[in-house]
């Protein structure tokens, strides 16, 4: 089910921002568009890349709502409604699904440091709130403090809505343990550029990305080469774009994502404090790379 509905390729987006620090709406909409003419099945919206923790709830709904009116079904809309506050993460994820978006993205619950059973019933709550609303789940300890075990992951699987992971713990055995416990139709998908080819061996569906605001085409070549028994090919594809996934994370994202769409020439801005723009040593590092995958304009 999820994979018909999510597709292999979903996109992290960043959230544009004007000069004086507002959303840039418009912008917003051109690059939804352009990361659909580049490979992108979904469109998710207000995650980390999105700087969600940034956002108030009233700049995120207007950001579901310009998104969805921009694609115009050219793709799938999925919103970043996650919160600590349980209560939070219904009222939003409630709101995204009355204006017709076609999933959410759940995140583990940060700062809280909640136990499993917590966890568990957290989601829950939310599914059960929600319940004709595709829930992406969302277990990234490197910033909430928590991790969403696999024997949780596995009791969640079975709620009807609660449909796929975005498993960005790093690591393949996590990933082994929840394939072997979950409903083979329970989708995972790498959270990590870099382990994405990894992934699929173990039963990755595909990415929720950063790299494909770049390189999304090369993304779906790679996953697709994959399926059809193109190791190889697959293994090249991977190879050839590493430097890039790493350059990406060399410092926070969305930093130096940021920064590699400037040089490309999108006008998205920089990010809110607390996060800020790229060292010139990062914006160096970028050019290198990207002049190798010939991603820079042509002068």
């Amino acid at each position: 089910m999820s994979v018909k509905t999510f597709g292999r390729v979903l996109t992290a987006m960043i959230t544009p921002f004007q000069a004086d620090g507002s959303v840039n709406y418009a912008m917003a909409e051109a690059l939804a568009n352009h990361l659909i003419d580049h490979g992108t099945d979904t469109l998710v919206i207000c995650g980390t890349t999105g700087e969600s923790p940034s956002l108030s709830w009233h700049e995120e709904y207007d950001l579901f709502l310009a998104v969805k009116q921009a694609v115009a079904g050219r793709a799938k809309v999925m919103a970043g409604t996650g919160s600590n506050s349980t209560d939070e993460a219904i009222a939003a994820t409630q709101k995204a699904d009355k204006i017709g978006l076609d999933g959410s993205l759940q995140v583990v619950p940060y700062y809280n440091k909640p136990p499993q059973e917590g966890l568990y019933r957290h989601f829950q709550a939310i599914a059960k709130a929600s319940p004709d609303l595709p829930l992406m789940l969302y277990n990234i300890p490197g910033r909430t403090g928590q991790n969403l075990s696999p024997e949780t992951v596995a009791r969640l699987a079975d709620i009807p809505n609660i449909v796929a992971i975005k498993e960005a713990s790093g690591s393949l055995d996590q990933v082994s343990q929840i394939r072997g416990t979950t409903p083979a139709d329970f989708a995972i998908y790498s959270g990590d550029d870099s382990l994405t080819l990894p992934m699929l061996a173990v039963g990755g569906q595909g990415i929720v990305s950063v790299a494909s605001h770049l390189v999304g085409k090369s993304l779906q070549q790679m996953i697709q080469a994959f399926e059809a028994g193109q190791c190889q090919t697959a293994l090249q594809i991977h190879l050839r774009l590493f430097p890039l996934f790493k350059a990406l994370f060399i410092t926070t994202n969305p930093i130096p994502l940021k920064a590699a769409l400037t040089l490309q020439g999108w006008d998205v801005g920089s990010s809110r404090l607390p996060l800020c723009e790229a060292t010139p040593e990062v914006i160096e590092s970028l050019h290198t790379v990207m002049a190798q995958l010939e991603l820079l304009p042509q002068a």
